[in-house]
């Protein structure tokens, strides 16, 4: 009774000193969701094929975020960066895969050299042998970057390698944009394999014929949606195992918590910040090859705004949290898709950088993020 008694003025007090900022916040937000909700309530009542065909866009788009956004939360959950180059490493991903498709030809190389292969296996196996050499080529820009820019800043304030991330982000947009580089057009993107659409109507589920139009208000989707979710899943469980129930994982939960000691208890501390900058960018070289493929066109500065937008779905969900930064990136996706289709085409980037605002007033950890704990 006597704690109870002494804590609860101490309590009462701190609630006085606390910023109104955040009530304001929570208040704002109250009245932003309240018009979503009558917005987007009216247009699903109004023509639900619509409405569905844009959440259906925004699974796509929100899954090639997750992809991106794994990257961010689990470097910042190692060295407490925000690694702004990692949009950039999207999109070197992503030229790769164009370079590896349009002038080496390499997604039909199981059919050269197996001629009998069946045509399905040509398919997967020349769109893996893309995504692998895409990822590999991802994962030795990330380490270099890692290795130059970012270890020799290890010890130094924190806005020393803030800065320095957004000065290597800056050099390889524009190092990208010289014409013997990527060049600053934007490049039509050959798919390494066909397209396949199918649409929902009434009777069921059935295939768009290739020069036919499905009916009016049929909802579409294509192999490349299933495609994207599939391996964002796939991604997802991959990592949650790697983390929870490898050596590894041990060793980067370890360093995330306390370096000093994980390096007294034997961990390799660089190797295991080395191995997390690897493992980020081959998520973004994937992402980065799905992107180009769901979109087939490319530009040097592709990354930019997919890259803060998966930023802000990591923080969303809750920045150092794998499964916040999954949840966040669905949440986005499906914020700039229904934006897009319900309101304003320009819209939907002031939509995504609203919700950073409004996650930074009401709740700075984010959606499944913890308050740190303050050290005695």
């Amino acid at each position: 009774m006597q704690q109870n008694a002494i804590s609860q003025p101490v309590n009462t007090e701190i609630r006085k000193h606390q910023p109104p900022l955040k009530w304001v916040g929570q208040v704002f937000l109250g009245f932003i969701a309240l018009g979503a909700i009558y917005i987007l309530g009216k247009n699903l009542i109004e023509g639900p094929e619509i409405f569905a065909q844009f959440v259906i866009s925004g699974l796509q788009l929100g899954f090639v975020y997750a992809l991106i956004a794994l990257g961010y939360t689990m470097v910042y959950g190692i060295v407490k960066l925000i690694n702004f180059a990692h949009g950039d490493v999207f999109m070197v991903g992503a030229f790769t895969s164009y370079y590896v498709v349009e002038k080496f030809n390499l997604h039909i190389w199981p059919a050269a050299v197996f001629p009998d292969l069946n045509e399905v296996l040509v398919v997967v196996i020349g769109t893996t042998t893309v995504i692998l050499l895409s990822i590999i080529i991802c994962v030795l820009l990330a380490v270099t970057i890692e290795k130059v820019a970012y270890k020799p800043l290890r010890n130094a304030p924190r806005i020393a390698a803030l800065i320095t991330a957004i000065g290597v982000s800056f050099f390889l947009e524009y190092f990208g944009a010289l014409n013997f580089v990527f060049s600053p057009r934007f490049i039509p993107y050959k798919r390494p394999f066909e397209v396949v659409a199918w649409y929902i109507d009434g009777t069921g589920i059935h295939q768009i014929i290739q020069g036919t139009q499905p009916p009016a208000n049929a909802i579409t989707f294509s192999n490349i949606l299933i495609i994207i979710m599939v391996v964002s899943i796939l991604v997802q469980i991959f990592l949650q195992f790697l983390v929870k129930k490898t050596k590894m994982g041990v060793a980067m939960r370890a360093t995330s918590f306390d370096k000093p000691t994980a390096r007294l208890m034997g961990i390799n501390v660089d190797q295991v910040i080395s191995f997390t900058f690897a493992i980020g960018a081959a998520f973004a070289g994937l992402g980065g090859v799905l992107y180009a493929i769901a979109y087939s066109s490319i530009n040097s500065q592709m990354g930019i705004l997919p890259g803060l937008k998966a930023f802000i779905a990591a923080v969303l969900g809750g920045i150092g949290s794998i499964p916040g930064a999954f949840v966040g990136a669905l949440i986005m996706g499906q914020a700039e898709a229904l934006t897009m289709g319900f309101i304003s085409t320009p819209m939907r980037d002031a939509v995504a950088f609203a919700i950073l605002i409004l996650v930074l007033l009401v709740r700075p950890t984010g959606i499944f993020g913890e308050p740190e704990a303050e050290k005695a």
